[in-house]
């Protein structure tokens, strides 16, 4: 059955991933509100674009007049929210803004979904879903453990991206518990595949090292991350905000913790074998790795226990560690244009050219 599905940040690097799946492998309709920030990128959903089952609107979440419009024109089923600022690096620089668009934009988010609820029939109201997609960074550090997290896992952010996250997280349970609407939460691991911005850790590897410039690992990069593919992501997404529990959360894993460390040097060997012309004066990829010191309030280990989103909805990964990893490394060689011009910055030039 066809859904009317509003996603938000759907030119972000999840959020595209979303909007192309629920395209080209759902019947489901996509209205895509995005505000375009530094990391919203048009250029990801090239593939979709024309499709007349998908919507773009250039819209930031805390313009409560504009959503407003967009739910009394959309009439969505659902919507999925994605948006977020998201980089722990830059959070822990300049956090005002993380503050507003995790915390101010969910809530003026909920508002106007909540107001939009009001006016639907008892059977549309029951029907609805406002899916909200969270961090796994809310459950904070699991150093020194051996557990993983569960979706009952008391939260204790450490930065201010988890922060923001966490709050958030705690608003959209607010709004179930006090108004009713019908809610569902997932907190994932780290993700990783196509589309990538830059800035984060494995595409930040993958160009580094293409260039032929240091690959900064922090601290002694014995940090522990779960990863997750990102179109993996996707798909659990889908089963969550269409077959999901109200009110209930899910945690979506990849069943691949690494160390950072181990991430970086399996970029290496990959490069050493789809990549092997260096640029001059490098002998090994592996030679470009330094260390720098650690950020403050740098998470030691986080690990997803996704049992729950196994055990109900029947997901599990499709992508291994080795193998995504393959696939996306594969991906930055055969998209050299695609990150170039996010790295140049045309990407920002005529981005509004189509659906806007």
């Amino acid at each position: 059955m066809s859904k009317r599905i509003l996603v938000t940040g759907g030119a972000g690097f999840i959020g595209s991933a979303v909007v192309r799946r629920l395209i080209q492998s759902t019947p489901h309709r996509v209205a895509n509100v995005d505000s375009l920030t530094y990391a919203g990128n048009l250029e990801s959903l090239q593939s979709v674009l024309d499709s007349e089952r998908y919507d773009f609107h250039h819209v930031d979440i805390c313009d409560r007049e504009a959503l407003d419009a967009i739910f009394a024109e959309f009439r969505p089923d659902a919507v999925m929210h994605l948006a977020a600022e998201s980089h722990v690096d830059r959070s822990i620089d300049s956090p005002a803004e993380f503050i507003r668009t995790n915390v101010l934009g969910t809530y003026t988010l909920l508002e106007a979904a909540r107001c939009y609820w009001m006016t639907l029939a008892q059977d549309e109201k029951a029907a609805f879903r406002f899916h909200h997609v969270s961090t796994d960074e809310v459950y904070g550090d699991l150093h020194g453990s051996e557990a993983f997290f569960v979706e009952t896992t008391a939260y204790a952010p450490s930065s201010p991206y988890s922060a923001s996250k966490a709050g958030s997280d705690h608003l959209v349970r607010a709004w179930h518990r006090t108004y009713g609407l019908p809610i569902v939460i997932t907190n994932c691991s780290n993700n990783y595949g196509p589309y990538h911005f830059p800035e984060k850790l494995i595409p930040h590897m993958v160009l580094n090292a293409l260039k032929g410039e240091p690959l900064p690992v922090y601290g002694d990069g014995g940090q522990i991350r779960d990863w997750l593919y990102v179109e993996d992501h996707a798909r659990a997404l889908i089963e969550v905000v269409t077959r999901g529990r109200v009110g209930e959360t899910y945690n979506i894993g990849g069943h691949n913790e690494k160390r950072n460390l181990e991430v970086v040097e399996r970029i290496c060997d990959l490069l050493e074998e789809l990549a092997p012309q260096k640029p001059a004066g490098v002998g090994t990829y592996r030679e470009l790795i330094t260390f720098v010191p650690d950020r403050p309030g740098h998470d030691q280990r986080y690990a997803i226990d996704a049992s729950k989103l196994q055990r109900e909805l029947g997901w599990t990964p499709s992508e291994s560690f080795d193998s995504g990893m393959r696939k996306t490394v594969v991906w930055y060689l055969e998209n050299r244009q695609w990150w170039q011009r996010v790295l140049d910055g045309d990407y920002r030039l005529g981005r509004l050219g189509s659906g806007a």
